[in-house]
């Protein structure tokens, strides 16, 4: 969720192989102006002549009272036009050359504060899968006490609408609020007041004792979830270097997994605990109420972390801004350079908005339009691959396939280990196979898995059944996580142009967060309906589906500059799909009778000069306005 461009490394393009079909080598006028506009985006201060670089940030330290601060600024902006001039230049001292060749040389080499940001961040997405993974334990045992645990359609509807509470409220209410939480908050009260929500919410649910008030509970307790889901990553990005952001924000993911996994460890450990006099179902409401002391701990941490440099700086504090950066860089030069380039990015961004309907050109734009479905398909491919299925309601399908209660509570803890562990090379793989790839080895997989899971339960011997039904939600564990697990948020993150990235990122985790309250709501009545065997086979089904559709409209987005994002997302969409069905006898050539056919290469990239020569100066601004006026036109 990052608001990070991708890495800028040029992705080398691959010799033209014959017979290959070519698009985008001239763009139209309208991705034109968005090239422009990202290349502006993506270095605001790329072409600008030495002495007019240091004018302007003398102008920008007596408007801003940054005087006391010159000399580090001057440096600092000759690092942020080109990271590689300190070796040439005798104005840094040794000490300051040292620190800037480290950052890239030794990237995960940071200060104490930065680890304790992300420390704290990680908690936070903990408190997230945790939120998610009691209820998975807790279900077993509720449903009885409140009188809705018998198998009619209205009792399985009350108890899907009872776990799908927090995210309807996410997907109608609480997705929306991060704006303007963000907007006057900041980034660390938004992270406070969501965590104590967390927390609150969590001990709430604990003391409940009718349905409809653990209702309640929980749709409050979607105020917590959504907009630190939407916070967190992007607070995450803000405050750490370029050269980690990526992983940093990759690691929301993983903790989300991790906290699944503590979750269901604590259904297990909790189960054991026997009812107090007065108390009916302590067990239960401990698994409930535990959920939110992660959260309380975010709260303490996060009174003591830095605010976000980038917030203060649209907010005009630029020294307090200044103090947070030195608190999370090594010297002041690097503090310098992020303060410099961040109020210039943002100048830049301010300046790109004017007048212009963001949300209608993320539809109208067929550039952005292309970006919008990719973005919308690995999004609603998160849920409808059957994922939060296994991770809400795991318990109970082991229960219905045979194990004791104690058991089917180990078995799902076993699921949220493997979930989180595989999550781990995730962080590897993403960028070293492609997104797209990725996505089309696992999703048959998938389907696979989820079919013995189902059909594992026609077995007539018990022993079979058990055995099926877990192999399968296993083996699904461990094709999911490196695949559809991460993908969608550093896919989404990236898909969309700058200028209009935030509001991109909104529509994706709007997306995600409602499908999941489908799945989540109707999930029992599902498998009511359609027994568990074609329940499994929904999803399974599912996942085929989802597979076209990859192969049909979500491109390829590893490894790739901006600029050639956006030519790769201008392609039509009918080229594009043609590209992919031509794709089929490829794969099955190479895969299956494990030929060597020759790739097509779809992207034919325009070089960096040809698309715009954008530097800083007045000529190239002017070029920018005119091609977004003509694309309005």
């Amino acid at each position: 969720m990052s608001t990070s461009p991708p890495s800028n490394e040029k992705s080398p393009v691959e010799e033209r192989p014959r017979h290959a079909h070519h698009h985008t080598s001239h763009m139209d006028a309208e991705t034109r102006a968005i090239a422009n506009a990202d290349a502006k985006l993506s270095n605001p201060l790329r072409g600008i002549p030495h002495d007019r670089l240091m004018a302007d940030v003398e102008i920008f330290a007596q408007e801003r009272g940054l005087t006391h601060l010159l000399p580090e600024l001057k440096k600092g902006a000759l690092v942020a036009q080109d990271s590689t001039c300190h070796n040439r230049l005798d104005i840094f001292s040794d000490e300051e050359k040292r620190v800037l060749t480290e950052e890239v040389t030794h990237k995960w080499r940071q200060t104490p504060m930065l680890y304790y940001m992300v420390v704290m961040s990680s908690l936070a997405a903990a408190v997230q899968g945790m939120d998610e993974a009691v209820i998975n334990g807790a279900q077993i045992i509720y449903p009885k006490q409140f009188g809705i645990g018998s198998d009619s359609k209205r009792d399985s509807w009350l108890v899907g609408l009872i776990n799908s509470a927090p995210y309807l409220c996410c997907a109608t209410i609480s997705c929306w609020m991060t704006h303007p939480l963000n907007h006057y908050l900041g980034r660390k009260k938004t992270i406070f007041i969501t965590c104590m929500i967390s927390f609150l919410t969590c001990i709430w649910s604990g003391l409940t004792n009718t349905w409809w008030h653990l209702f309640i509970a929980r749709f409050f307790l979607g105020f917590g979830i959504g907009p630190k889901s939407a916070t967190v990553p992007v607070y995450t990005a803000e405050c750490s270097p370029a050269p980690i952001r990526g992983a940093l924000v990759m690691m929301w993911q993983m903790w989300t997994a991790f906290g699944i996994a503590l979750g269901d460890l604590i259904d297990l450990t909790f189960y054991f605990i026997p009812d107090t006099p007065g108390v009916t179902g302590l067990n239960w409401r401990l698994m409930l109420g535990s959920a939110g002391i992660p959260g309380l701990l975010v709260c303490l941490q996060v009174l003591f972390a830095p605010e976000s440099p980038r917030w203060l700086i649209s907010k005009g504090r630029y020294e307090d801004a200044f103090n947070e950066l030195c608190r999370l860089r090594f010297s002041r030069v690097q503090a310098a350079r992020d303060l410099y380039y961040i109020h210039v990015l943002l100048e830049a961004e301010n300046e790109m908005k004017k007048g212009r309907n963001r949300v209608i050109e993320m539809f109208t734009i067929p550039r952005n339009r292309h970006a919008a479905l990719a973005s919308w398909v690995v999004m609603f491919g998160q849920q409808f691959c059957g994922v939060n299925v296994i991770a809400y309601y795991s318990s109970n399908i082991f229960l219905a396939s045979g194990f004791s209660q104690v058991s089917a509570l180990a078995s799902s803890l076993g699921f949220g280990a493997l979930n989180w562990l595989f999550a781990l090379p995730a962080v590897f793989t993403i960028d070293t196979y492609g997104r797209r790839n990725l996505l089309l080895f696992t999703f048959p997989c998938m389907a696979i898995c989820l079919l013995i899971t189902g059909f594992s339960f026609w077995s007539t011997s018990e022993t079979g059944r058990v055995a099926g039904v877990s192999i399968g939600i296993y083996l699904f564990a461990i094709f999911y996580s490196p695949g559809e697990g991460p993908v969608p948020f550093t896919y989404s993150a990236e898909a969309f142009p700058l200028y209009i990235r935030d509001i991109g990122m909104s529509f994706a985790t709007a997306t995600t967060w409602f499908w999941n309250f489908v799945l989540s709501i109707t999930w029992p009545s599902l498998i009511l309906a359609f027994k568990p065997q074609g329940a499994f086979g929904w999803y399974a089904a599912w996942c085929c589906i989802l597979w076209v559709l990859i192969l049909l409209f979500v491109r390829e987005t590893k490894g790739k500059t901006l600029e050639e994002l956006d030519q790769i997302f201008a392609v039509p969409l009918g080229a594009h799909a043609a590209y992919g069905l031509r794709q089929i006898p490829y794969g099955f050539k190479k895969f299956v009778l494990f030929q060597n056919p020759v790739p097509e290469q779809l992207y034919e990239f325009e070089s960096e000069s040809e698309v715009s020569s954008t530097g800083g100066d007045e000529k190239a601004r002017r070029e920018v306005k005119e091609d977004l006026e003509k694309a309005n036109a």
